[in-house]
């Protein structure tokens, strides 16, 4: 395939991520891109197809529409129903597509996965390691699987940006999930430490002692961050970290910090979704901070 016969691609979910890269890929001359999302038929959904309809995505009426006659299918569906994605286009590919599974899932279920798609498409597991926004479909990715060399040149021909870190599926995905349980653990973290701070009356000290130890870290920007992601996106990290735990029982490792993250994460997701304090997210850590207490959701 080459940007003179430019792939035909299928989105299976057509959430932020799945947005965001096929807005890129239009901008990057790809006219024939599909979507399909299970929300599509509902209220919520009206949301994607606007989104799709704003892009130049065809609206497909469902998982087999979406992939007919594909070249490429992009599965960007929540953690939870990255096999059913895959259960629910095998049957109807044809030409052995490739199949880039970016959900954020464990090893285990990425080789479940692959199993389902044997002899229907060619796999490969992609992990995101970075915000969607701005990059869109040029935010680094790490590719891993015995496709991934080969589907590499065109990644690349489409200005994806790009590492290839082994045969082996499941490798990219053990980074993305081993990595998040540093990234969300910290905005855990974060949470925990400045509520408390803000609660005591003493956020500002507490911001100012942290730089003792870790000089080179801004905490004021790190704290108005990690707060906002969690507010506006707790329920998919929490979803996702989910995830990093079974990674860790795949590896024989109890995962203690990573099921209280998941808690947290959770929780903050739900208070995020308070219109007192969604008014508050750009208004840095104190203001989010006072808004969030207010909710009288997070009591021992």
């Amino acid at each position: 395939m080459t940007r003179r016969n430019t792939p035909r691609v299928s989105f299976i979910g057509f959430g932020e991520a799945a947005q965001a890269i096929a807005a890129g890929l239009r901008d990057a001359g790809i006219e024939q891109i599909a979507a399909w999302d299970i929300l599509f038929p509902e209220a919520a959904g009206a949301g994607l197809k606007a989104a799709g309809d704003k892009i130049g995505v065809r609206l497909a009426a469902s998982a087999a529409d979406a992939v007919r006659g594909t070249d490429m299918v992009i599965a960007a569906v929540t953690a939870a129903s990255s096999v059913e994605a895959a259960r629910s286009v095998a049957p109807h590919l044809s030409g052995s597509p490739y199949y880039l599974d970016i959900n954020s899932v464990s090893p285990g279920r990425k080789q479940e996965t692959v199993k389902l798609l044997d002899g229907h498409a060619r796999y490969v597991d992609v992990a995101v390691i970075a915000p969607i926004h701005p990059l869109r479909h040029k935010t680094p990715l790490l590719i891993a699987g015995p496709h991934a060399e080969e589907i590499s040149p065109l990644l690349r021909e489409l200005e994806m940006q790009l590492t290839v870190v082994s045969p082996d599926i499941g490798s990219a995905a053990a980074i993305k999930m081993i990595r998040s349980v540093m990234i969300k653990g910290i905005e855990a973290l974060t949470l925990e430490c400045f509520l408390a701070a803000s609660r005591a009356g003493v956020l500002e000290e507490v911001t100012a002692s942290l730089k003792n130890n870790y000089p080179t870290l801004e905490w004021t920007k790190i704290a108005d961050y990690n707060i906002e992601r969690m507010a506006s996106h707790g329920e998919r990290r929490a979803a996702e970290m989910e995830e990093s735990s079974a990674t860790l029982r795949e590896l024989g490792l109890e995962p203690l910090m990573v099921d209280a993250t998941v808690k947290r994460q959770r929780e903050m997701g739900a208070i995020g979704k308070d219109d007192a304090v969604r008014a508050t997210l750009k208004g840095g850590r104190a203001e989010m901070l006072t808004a969030i207490s207010k909710t009288g959701r997070y009591r021992a």
